[in-house]
């Protein structure tokens, strides 16, 4: 089966509102607990946090990035191992500990030559629903609180965690025809 045909198949549940909506994605921002881990906290006798991040969530900033979409994060926790991994991953900004999440995005988008209809956000929670219904493409993972689901566009088959980014980074590529392209790619250094 080739890229083409295993990528539709796997987006055929998209709808046609939600492909357009992408199209116009200059920013994606993701909340971080419950969306890019699976909202678990493990604190060690020294009260030391870890936190699980699924690395395929990881893999596809860069290409974001070179796709000139600028990819950020904005959380309502602050935790220096959320710092770290979005640090690591070179996120163009991350806002920690916010309570106001719409208030940071329209302190963010005046810096910036970006509308609302262009920023996509995925968000799990209560806290996220203030953001969620006003951009442009709003995501929640399968697992978000049943009540936050009604206000998003596209509710993703996948966990909080579990590569929901990943695949809502996937999905904006491909709207943008940049997904196969990139597959094609990685496809030809293999054969090299």
């Amino acid at each position: 089966m080739e890229a083409e045909e295993i990528v539709k198949a796997y987006y055929s549940h998209v709808s046609e509102e939600v492909w357009e909506r992408a199209k116009k994605i200059k920013l994606l921002i993701t909340d971080v607990d419950g969306v890019l881990t699976d909202g678990g906290v493990i604190y060690d006798d020294n009260k030391i946090e870890f936190k699980k991040f699924n690395v395929k969530d990881g893999l596809i900033v860069h290409h974001l990035r070179r796709s000139y979409i600028m990819v950020g994060a904005i959380t309502g926790r602050s935790s220096q191992v959320v710092m770290n991994r979005c640090e690591e991953l070179r996120f163009d900004f991350h806002y920690h500990g916010i309570k106001d999440k719409l208030k940071k995005l329209s302190e963010i988008l005046e810096t910036m030559e970006i509308a609302l209809e262009e920023v996509a956000y995925i968000g799990d929670d209560l806290i996220d629903l203030p953001i969620l219904t006003k951009v442009g493409l709003a995501v929640a993972p399968s697992d978000a609180l049943a009540y936050v689901k009604p206000y998003v566009h596209y509710v993703s088959p996948l966990d909080g965690g579990k590569g929901v980014f990943r695949e809502t980074a996937d999905l904006i590529l491909h709207s943008k025809g940049r997904l196969l392209p990139l597959i094609q790619t990685f496809i030809e250094k293999n054969d090299e």
